[in-house]
């Protein structure tokens, strides 16, 4: 089965807003079993509307609107879809007494607009909206649905999953969806295709597989449509495929599904009773803030210094003033001192220090921005890479981040 998602509004074309609900919505729909194959924004324009309606229920079994249901005036879907569905709106007096109750438990009295948000399509089906004043409307057509819902993010989600995905559940027979996630990391998405190759080639045509990059990571996403009768041997047919990928590329997978790598570095510290500390300099705290995102990370995580200056990496860790004079901050020398400085002075286990240029100014010819010098290991045993990232602050701190969380994953690993 096809869906199409159509955002309604002004705000989001603008950029005003950023358009999150598509993507929660893409994701529920796919647990279905049922296909997303478009998202359309799109303005707050009658002709528009209407439009794109006729034009997306050509090809889609569900329409999945969002917007453009509250009481002003600019708010015009529900107008708009009178017309496509020729109807004609009617008071429902019972969501009146709702809605004026909505407002008397707020100290507030009901206005003309909110008013009109009692008058609902005549030939709609009612979708209840337990935390705001506009209902959602469910139209069927020629075996067909569309269902319009408010645009506020947490209203449209407690309707999709307190009543329409179960409505949707008891009228229609989906397709049973199989998904199997491999998280690696520190492998661009075009090596890993090409290491893998014939085993992508292989897939059967109800199994595909998708490459997911995100700064130094790629999920790679195994998805399958079955049948329930099929279920299993389904399964089974994906974990194979799954076990032959891994076994190319074991190195760089760290985990399956939705594990995050700090997640498994936890695991494996806490297993062992070992702890963690950082110190970072272009990073600025960000591999601190992912590591101390995951509950009970306090069991491991000791803590960190950031040292942006040459008298901070001194005075904290221990960094000899020639190194910095002779060799400078982002060098390999440097965040190595930085490494032993920072597990002489915590007593950790293990350590990751960090030192680059972010950007966007800072280069020069010999390190150009985005150069990064990693270090991570033990007071015994380290190992230090230099890393060439982008021209982007923002992305080499993220780069350099999930970098050094793989370089101390493959050092727990030895």
């Amino acid at each position: 089965m096809l869906a199409s998602i159509i955002t309604v509004g002004d705000e989001i074309l603008i950029g005003q807003i950023v358009d999150t609900n598509s993507a929660w919505l893409g994701q529920k729909l796919n647990e279905l079993g049922i296909k997303v194959h478009q998202i359309i924004s799109i303005s707050d324009d009658e002709a528009q509307i209407l439009s794109t309606l006729e034009n997306t229920l050509k090809e889609s079994d569900f329409v999945f609107i969002t917007g453009g249901l509250g009481p002003t005036k600019d708010d015009i879907t529900k107008h708009t879809l009178c017309k496509f569905f020729d109807t004609k709106l009617v008071l429902h007096e019972d969501l009146l007494v709702k809605l004026k109750a909505y407002f008397e438990k707020r100290g507030r009295v009901i206005n003309e607009a909110n008013i009109g948000q009692a008058y609902l399509p005549e030939n709609c089906t009612i979708i209840p909206n337990a935390r705001g004043t506009a209902q959602a409307m469910w139209f069927e057509k020629d075996n067909k649905v569309v269902l319009s819902m408010p645009g506020v993010p947490h209203e449209m989600k407690n309707i999709m999953e307190s009543e329409a995905i179960p409505l949707i559940k008891s009228k229609f027979e989906l397709p049973e969806i199989i998904h199997k996630n491999i998280m690696t990391i520190g492998m661009g998405e075009s090596i890993i295709a090409e290491k893998i190759v014939d085993i992508e080639s292989n897939l059967p045509k109800n199994i595909k597989l998708a490459y997911l990059p995100n700064l130094g990571k790629v999920r790679l996403r195994l998805s399958a449509y079955t049948t329930k009768v099929e279920k299993i041997n389904t399964i089974n047919l994906v974990n194979n495929f799954s076990e032959q990928i891994v076994n190319r590329i074991t190195e760089n997978v760290y985990g399956f599904d939705e594990q995050k790598i700090e997640e498994v570095i936890g695991q494996l510290l806490l297993k062992n009773n070992e702890t963690i500390t950082t110190a970072e300099s272009c990073t600025g705290g960000t591999i601190a803030s992912i590591l101390s995102s995951i509950p009970g990370c306090s069991a491991y995580y000791l803590g960190s210094y950031i040292t942006y200056s040459y008298e901070m990496k001194m005075q904290e860790l221990a960094v000899k003033q020639e190194t910095l004079n002779k060799y400078g901050a982002v060098s390999e020398q440097c965040v190595e001192e930085m490494l032993d400085g920072l597990i002489s002075r915590t007593k950790s286990t293990y350590g990751i220090a960090v030192s680059g240029i972010a950007g966007p100014s800072g280069g020069t010819e010999e390190k150009p921005v985005g150069t990064v010098y990693i270090s991570v290991g033990d007071k015994n045993n380290k190992i230090t890479k230099r890393y060439q990232f982008t021209n982007n602050r923002e992305d080499n701190i993220i780069y350099s981040s999930n970098f050094a969380l793989f370089m101390l994953y493959t050092f727990l690993k030895r």
